[in-house]
């Protein structure tokens, strides 16, 4: 009897102790964050249709103010920034445009101000010309330098990009810290670039300034989920919330959390319908597609796929989402064709080894293994580390029967399910 007693509490002491160390994994917390689902208002957004409202009056009672413009463009983009609608990012532009001919282009703020809306719509080229200009101009020319630095980067001119990024060295600067940290990220030094980012937020917090500490834990709680560190991704996610709680990309990134490491579909699906209520863009519903794919729900899946080309058909969103497309078209034989047709423009518009990916990507999903291996080797390998891009890199030479390059892709894209998500963990597990 002593025996059997003894066993007994053992196995319920062992049961207890496994049922605490499952509780343990569960990172996230609806109390934690239910409550920035049903906000009413939003602060920053009524502001900004206040300014609106009187920089509006006071430019038409005197046009000639061209100065008002700018602060017109700024209140638009804001709303941009909060509700994802591309007309108001278009506004903003509208009345840069206005004002940068009104001085003739001679105004370097102004000239900025235009150069970071066309990045914010993915014209990159024509940001590098007004970048240029307002280096030309001359004034102000460590902020047109951290500009440039930033567009050189999105058009894979890596060497101009660090000569920008050493004109601007000061370990003391918040500006040249997270582009520090970004150039590391984009070497495959997430380490560092976490470093980086964190002495950032320290200053950030020194200076106790509100917009650039919601910079920092935002982009922290990416770097921390890219290196696997999710609890403190989520900490920072919800510290970004705290300071503002509109801040649809801190709940997106916890949306995430929730799918790909909690495997939890419902809630996921409420923080993303709660978020897309208000800031509503087309990546919510591929985000939605992706959970039900997971989940075997073939109609939801494709259901949500079709509310996002619907959404690309009824607004005009440029070259913001061509990766986007691309990597839905590549999935489908029949639609491969106008994948690789997106690809090439975007290699032709924005040359890095991420848009070199999606073209031979593209060509192997036409049936063209070599094309696709050539492309690769000559402009991906070792120039990008994203797991998006090793996973295809892996069945180019796996096409190809590259094993041997295989075998070590697969290894480190194991650990990486959590950035790729939980679809991918089958098709790895296949290489």
């Amino acid at each position: 009897m002593k025996t059997l007693k003894t066993t007994f509490l053992f196995v319920f002491a062992t049961l207890l102790l496994l049922g605490c160390e499952s509780k343990s994994k569960e990172i996230t917390s609806k109390e934690d964050y239910s409550k920035y689902l049903s906000l009413k208002d939003n602060k920053s957004l009524s502001f900004a249709h206040k300014e609106i409202d009187f920089w509006q009056k006071k430019y038409d009672a005197a046009p000639n103010q061209i100065s008002y413009l700018s602060q017109l463009a700024a209140n638009y983009n804001t709303l941009f920034e909060y509700t994802g609608d591309i007309k108001n990012l278009y506004k903003s532009e509208d009345l840069l445009t206005q004002s940068n001919e009104a001085y003739n282009y001679s105004r370097v703020s102004t000239v900025r101000s235009l150069a970071r809306n066309y990045i914010s719509q993915h014209r990159f080229k024509e940001a590098l010309e007004l970048a240029n200009k307002a280096l030309a101009i001359g004034e102000g020319k460590k902020e047109t330098q951290k500009l440039l630095f930033d567009v050189q980067m999105e058009l894979g001119n890596y060497p101009e990009a660090v000569k920008n990024l050493n004109a601007i060295r000061d370990m003391n600067s918040f500006d040249y810290l997270i582009r520090l940290a970004k150039w590391n990220d984009h070497k495959g030094d997430l380490e560092t670039a976490i470093t980086f980012m964190e002495k950032a937020r320290d200053i950030a917090e020194k200076e106790d300034n509100k917009v650039l500490k919601i910079w920092s834990y935002s982009n922290l709680g990416d770097f921390y989920g890219h290196a696997g560190r999710i609890q403190e991704s989520y900490d920072s996610y919800l510290k970004t919330l705290e300071l503002d709680p509109n801040y649809s990309y801190a709940l997106k990134g916890i949306a995430w959390i929730v799918f790909s490491k909690e495997r939890n579909i419902n809630e996921a699906n409420r923080i993303i319908d709660a978020i897309a209520a208000s800031h509503n863009t087309p990546d919510f519903y591929l985000l939605k597609s992706q959970i039900a794919q997971f989940e075997g729900n073939k109609t939801e899946e494709m259901k949500n796929r079709n509310a996002y080309f619907s959404m690309m058909e009824k607004n005009n969103y440029g070259a913001m989402y061509n990766k986007y497309n691309a990597l839905i078209y590549a999935d489908d034989k029949q639609t491969a064709q106008k994948a690789l047709e997106i690809a090439k423009i975007e290699v032709e518009h924005r040359p890095t080894a991420d848009s070199y990916d999606l073209l031979a990507w593209a060509y192997l999903n036409v049936g063209e293994n070599k094309k696709a291996l050539e492309i690769a080797q000559n402009h991906v390998v070792g120039k990008s580390f994203e797991p998006k891009v090793q996973y295809h890199l892996a069945m180019i030479y796996k096409s190809n029967n590259l094993a041997l390059k295989t075998k070590p892709i697969k290894e480190e894209l194991l650990s990486s399910l959590y950035e790729l998500g939980p679809n991918f963990e089958k098709k790895v597990n296949q290489l």
